[in-house]
């Protein structure tokens, strides 16, 4: 009789998964399921034939995310010197590296450049006179501006040169001698309709084109940024559908342009969940309350600055499901995750779960009133794993 085959990769997104690893590592729980990294990745891939996927930090700097990037020949998108040392003590390769924060100190710069990030991103004068000491050493992409006000999260608004200053700045950085490597955007977050990248795509094609004209630079880059819109509940556009018009724009553009882009949100968004468990509960105005051990200060962090809301849902499936609200654990008020949600009768110890918690959750959380973060497990890092923690990279 053939021995069974045990699977490769195990779904730690299943109940009894998940009430294995909340009582191997406790609650709260960040899970992150390491092959849905990677299916993400492979699906931005097909999705943007040719284009070099840098996967940005920010959204979830964690060195078992960073390493399935890396396995995958990903490349890697900082922005912080944090986030530096971290990628530099996991082995990658500093040419694989762009720094995209568009503001930075002396120390910040030095710090890249000592751990061989050569590329850099600056949107205004002062940002480029900067690099004027470091010309030889660090090369540029001047990051664009062009206002989408209807993403989610329009980062032009906080970043960017207008197109029209576009090339005043890369005579200046000429002027400097900082090698300008090409131009950056990015449109924004959350964006349902891909238009905004296309017209992006369109006027840093003439820009580009005018840059070199003035022979001001290799000029042979553009980073079309990330924001690609995922699933919080309501149904995101498939992202074959959505980045269509991007690919038919990007063809477009001369053959020698190398083609970049940041994912962060779409690679790690649906490949976390977070688990947290009921510490108490009250009827309040005929309603029942549940108070977690996770909110609004920890990993749901996201639902304040972010604009998510994510689906969350009992994993007890008994009884009548009534109208409930679940509460953070700390003493302020404004710590409510929501309300009105369509959940059984729970008791202290039952476990609730939010999808789709990979980006700015964890990232962003604090340890307000003493309450610790969330513990992060990882699974399916390599065939077999079924939960490892792993320490941050300080």
């Amino acid at each position: 009789m053939a021995a069974t085959r045990k699977p490769r990769w195990i779904d730690p997104f299943e109940e009894r998964q998940i009430r294995r690893l909340v009582a191997e590592f406790g609650s709260p729980l960040l899970i992150i399921d390491c092959e849905r990294v990677r299916r993400q990745f492979r699906q931005l891939q097909k999705a943007l034939p040719g284009v070099d996927l840098h996967y940005a930090l920010k959204p979830l700097p964690h060195p078992a995310v960073v390493q399935t990037v890396l396995d995958l020949d990903g490349y890697l998108d900082l922005a912080t010197a944090g986030e530096v040392e971290l990628v530099a003590r996991l082995g990658a390769d500093p040419e694989r590296c762009i720094h995209t924060h568009p503001i930075k100190r002396d120390i910040d710069i030095r710090a890249a450049l000592d751990r061989g990030v050569r590329v850099f991103v600056a949107d205004n004068p002062d940002e480029v006179r900067k690099f004027a000491r470091y010309a030889g050493r660090a090369e540029l992409l001047l990051r664009v501006s062009f206002r989408s006000p209807g993403a989610v999260c329009d980062l032009s608004r906080k970043f960017g040169c207008d197109p029209e200053d576009l090339l005043a700045l890369a005579r200046l950085a000429h002027k400097q001698g900082v090698e300008i490597r090409g131009l950056s955007f990015h449109v924004g977050s959350q964006a349902a309709d891909p238009g905004k990248h296309v017209e992006a795509i369109e006027a840093c094609a003439k820009l580009l084109a005018a840059a070199r004209r003035e022979k001001l630079g290799a000029l042979d880059t553009l980073d079309i940024g990330g924001g690609f819109p995922i699933d919080y509940g309501q149904q995101a556009p498939a992202i074959q559908r959505f980045c269509a018009p991007i690919r038919a724009a990007l063809a477009k553009l001369p053959k020698r342009i190398r083609i970049i882009a940041e994912p962060g949100r779409y690679i790690v968004g649906p490949a976390a969940i977070g688990v947290s468990s009921v510490m108490g509960r009250a009827k309040r105005e005929g309603h029942w309350w549940y108070y977690l051990d996770d909110g609004l200060y920890g990993s749901y962090s996201g639902q304040l600055f972010d604009h998510a809301k994510y689906p969350v849902e009992a994993l007890r499936r008994e009884g009548p499901l009534l109208p409930s609200v679940l509460a953070g654990p700390t003493c302020d008020s404004i710590d409510v995750i929501g309300e009105n949600l369509m959940l059984p009768q729970l008791e202290a110890g039952d476990l609730i779960v939010g999808r789709a918690m990979g980006a700015y959750t964890w990232a962003s959380a604090s340890e307000f009133n003493f309450f610790p973060k969330a513990m992060v497990v990882s699974v399916n890092a390599a065939p077999g794993d079924a939960g490892t923690v792993m320490p941050i990279i300080r």
